[in-house]
């Protein structure tokens, strides 16, 4: 069995708008169970806050020749403008007997970008899209024109768009999502044409970019105000087979605790919100993105609430019309823990999978399995992280390989070095694999 990759998380602290997402926690129910973890555990990288980054706040990407595509908040080694912590990374991770890690590209806040919260995916023409949180950028990475490529030749970098400007949206967050001809569809965090609502950070936008004329257009779809619509979006968009799009936003909606929302095209982009949560059993404050199943059913998660107040995994079902909101999972969390902050994903056999930021038994995060059987969902704790040479924090949630290896990462544990957060003791994050 191969190994994988581990670390997850990002660094809010360094701004007033992302400061909430360290006291949210979010919960899900239905039945739980102890802990069983026959899986085995690997670390495929510690960071070190040189040259490979440092603190990856986001998860892995995989292609189709198992490797693995990363970001980190920090790190680099190539500071630019980002003093005393370096800018970010975008790496990879192939195996050849062993994992061999691979810096693709340093970030040096001079154009490019800086601080990427988010996972890069992989695009139409097979490079990769991604997007820095400080920066405010959509950034495109091509190999280097070289073959074949230097081992340690930076791949090319190529700015996509850039937001920050007034009444524009602010801080990208969240997967990037493609539609035919290459363009893309995202969502900032704050921003937006309601610039002067949400304390005057704007309450964020869905947003999408069009290649036009060898450049890329923006034009939002929505910008959201902060009232029954909710604010903050903070995990991207996907599609449904008839081109709507579907997301969260992390607060706001009829009790202030975040909403499901979906986007029709009907002689305009249209806002509808399928669901407004509670703030109770039901959970609070989705920070985490949204996936379907095959039968077109939506699954998501909570930071938040819940019966033990550690967040909770949901569906929503459409039933003559409505969509049903269903708690499958409240999470087992202690005060001040937070659940998952980053999307689910399901195998083949409907089974899901997620992690938390600082649940689990030592209060570092978990990865945990969601199965079903007669009508009821079964959580697993797959693995407990203990803050120390594993990891701690896995905030970007897991990667399933063809063979049932989950990948991830964390923003903590590991390592120690100077250019890593001091906020987590300059502990720089690892990549992990989980394999059955």
């Amino acid at each position: 069995m191969r190994r994988g990759p581990t670390r997850s998380f990002v660094h809010l602290t360094r701004q007033a708008i992302l400061s909430v997402t360290f006291s949210m926690l979010f919960v899900l129910t239905i039945i739980s169970t102890c802990a069983v973890q026959a899986q085995t555990f690997s670390v495929i990288h510690t960071f070190t806050g040189g040259g490979d980054g440092a603190n990856p706040a986001a998860g892995l990407t995989l292609d189709g020749g198992g490797h693995l595509y990363g970001t980190t908040y920090f790190g680099g080694h190539d500071r630019g403008n980002c003093t005393g912590t370096g800018c970010g990374t975008v790496y990879k991770l192939s195996y050849k007997s062993e994992w061999i890690f691979t810096r693709l590209y340093p970030f040096t806040g001079t154009g490019d970008g800086s601080n990427p919260n988010s996972k890069v995916v992989i695009g139409s023409d097979a490079t990769l899209y991604g997007s820095t949180d400080l920066g405010n950028n959509v950034y495109n990475l091509k190999p280097p024109p070289t073959s074949p490529p230097s081992a340690n030749a930076s791949w090319t970098i190529r700015l996509v768009y850039q937001f920050g400007s007034v009444g524009d949206g602010n801080h990208p967050r969240g997967s990037l999502a493609f539609a035919a001809g290459r363009t893309i569809y995202g969502t900032t965090y704050s921003g937006g044409g309601n610039w002067n609502l949400c304390g005057g950070t704007g309450c964020g936008r869905v947003y999408e970019l069009t290649p036009s004329e060898g450049g890329w257009t923006e034009t939002p779809l929505y910008d959201f105000t902060g009232q029954a619509d909710g604010s903050y979006p903070a995990g991207g968009v996907i599609f449904d087979h008839s081109g709507n799009l579907y997301g969260t936003a992390s607060q706001g909606g009829p009790s202030q605790f975040g909403v499901v929302f979906e986007l029709t095209n009907s002689s305009g982009w249209q806002e509808n919100t399928l669901y407004g949560f509670q703030g109770g059993s039901d959970g609070a404050f989705p920070l985490a993105g949204l996936i379907f199943d095959q039968s077109g059913n939506l699954y998501g998660a909570t930071s938040s609430g819940g019966a033990a107040n550690g967040g909770t995994v949901f569906s929503l079902t459409l039933v003559s019309g409505n969509w049903t909101s269903n708690l499958l999972s409240s999470l087992d969390g202690s005060s001040g823990s937070t659940g998952p902050m980053n999307s689910l994903i399901m195998d083949s056999a409907g089974n899901l999978y997620g992690t938390t930021y600082s649940d689990g038994a030592f209060g570092f995060g978990n990865v945990f399995e969601l199965t079903l059987s007669g009508g009821n969902w079964t959580y697993t704790s797959l693995y407990d992280f203990t803050g120390g040479s594993d990891g701690a924090y896995p905030v970007g949630g897991v990667t399933l390989d063809a063979n049932g290896n989950l990948f991830g990462t964390t923003y903590a544990g590991g390592s120690t070095g100077s250019f890593c957060d001091v906020n987590f003791s300059h502990q720089c994050g690892v990549v992990f694999e989980i394999t059955p």
